[in-house]
């Protein structure tokens, strides 16, 4: 029986041949190759400016910092997201405020966010999730920004090249930050991008991420060593360029899955709203209350790779437990996250992948 795993990186001759011209070069650290990319993902993206980083953790690190998140502030966020995004906010030395999910999209919902901002009059920030691939309602979003002067930061992990309303994500709000793991719709090994528009919010993330660098021998600020290699720049140059086309992929995928699995009566297929562009970084499917763990080891058993992201809010983890918050703040993320799971949708599947997971979705017996 053939395994068909849930993520399968696409890495070959041409990721290959730029590695061998990187060391050609003798410059492997940051370089050229690391300028290219940073100005081909904005090219790309919708920005004027993209400052590289070592991982999408330090991305978001660094686009709060240079968001001007402190001590002491408060940011609203998802409770529905890899830990990165709330542990990048307490990175800051500030305090992670969360905001329940809606129950369709999985993303954060603007009016739950508004009815926090209301309670809340110190939050200077709302950093949004575009969770798997499925950007979010940013005309509600820039809207809470205008009433409640809030910076908006996009974490778009999961979201290379999704658009809403035709705008590609990580362009929209103050700052946008991309991670490049091997997962990821493209990858550089490890690495991420800060996207943004503002060329205060560019000087300050590019010294962040420099050791606080203003000159070559002076540091103005506190910053790290959070920069990206000219080894994996290259690769991502190769990567970007295929993008498109293996999120176009994604999407045929997607809508194969649709419509093999909709109407089943045990699960729900991804809701995508109105002006939203999906780019799958995961098919993620509802489970009926209960069924999930079933499902999930019948998917197994007939050689379908399946993943939960996420089974826990993330202010469920034992480290948030301990700060203080509580079971329940989060009603809507807290069931999501025992009904979720994701299924295979990479562009590497083939055809007969595709049927052998619909047809093991559909012979499960709930």
């Amino acid at each position: 029986m053939k395994n068909i795993p849930l993520v399968s990186p696409i890495l070959g001759e041409d990721e290959k041949n730029i590695l061998c011209a990187v060391i050609d070069s003798k410059i492997i650290a940051s370089g050229k190759y690391v300028a290219d990319f940073e100005a081909a993902c904005a090219n790309a993206w919708g920005a004027k400016f993209g400052i590289a980083t070592s991982n999408g953790t330090t991305a978001l690190h660094a686009a709060l910092i240079a968001s001007g998140i402190g001590k002491g502030d408060e940011v609203l966020t998802t409770p529905f997201s890899f830990i990165a995004t709330s542990n990048s906010i307490m990175f800051c030395g500030a305090k992670p405020v969360f905001a329940d999910i809606d129950s369709n999209t999985y993303n954060i919902s603007a009016l739950n966010a508004e009815a926090v901002l209301k309670k809340r009059k110190s939050i200077k920030a709302i950093l949004l999730v575009h969770l798997y691939g499925l950007p979010c309602d940013m005309d509600a979003f820039m809207k809470l920004k205008k009433k409640y002067g809030v910076k908006i930061i996009e974490d778009c992990a999961q979201a290379h090249g999704a658009k809403f309303n035709g705008k590609t994500v990580g362009s929209i709000g103050d700052a946008g930050a991309f991670s490049f793991y091997a997962t990821k719709n493209m990858t550089t090994g490890e690495g991420g991008i800060v996207l943004t528009s503002n060329a205060l919010t560019d000087k300050t993330a590019r010294s962040f991420i420099n050791h606080g660098r203003k000159g070559h021998s002076t540091h103005s600020i506190l910053g790290h060593n959070f920069r990206l290699t000219n080894l994996a720049a290259g690769i991502g140059l190769v990567q970007l360029a295929k993008l498109s086309e293996w999120n176009r992929k994604r999407r045929s995928n997607a809508e194969y899955l649709n419509n093999g699995l909709r109407g089943l009566s045990f699960i729900s297929v991804p809701f995508v709203p109105e002006k939203c562009e999906h780019v799958y970084h995961q098919y993620t499917i509802r489970v009926k209350s209960g069924l999930r763990d079933k499902l999930t080891a019948h998917l197994s058993a007939n050689g379908v790779g399946a993943g939960i992201y996420y089974p826990y809010a993330i202010y469920r983890q034992e480290y948030y437990a301990r700060l203080g918050y509580k079971k329940g703040l989060c009603p809507e993320a807290e069931k999501a996250a025992k009904e979720v799971i994701s299924l295979p949708v990479h562009p590497a599947l083939t055809q007969d992948d595709l049927a052998v997971i619909v047809n093991a979705v559909k012979s499960f017996k709930p």
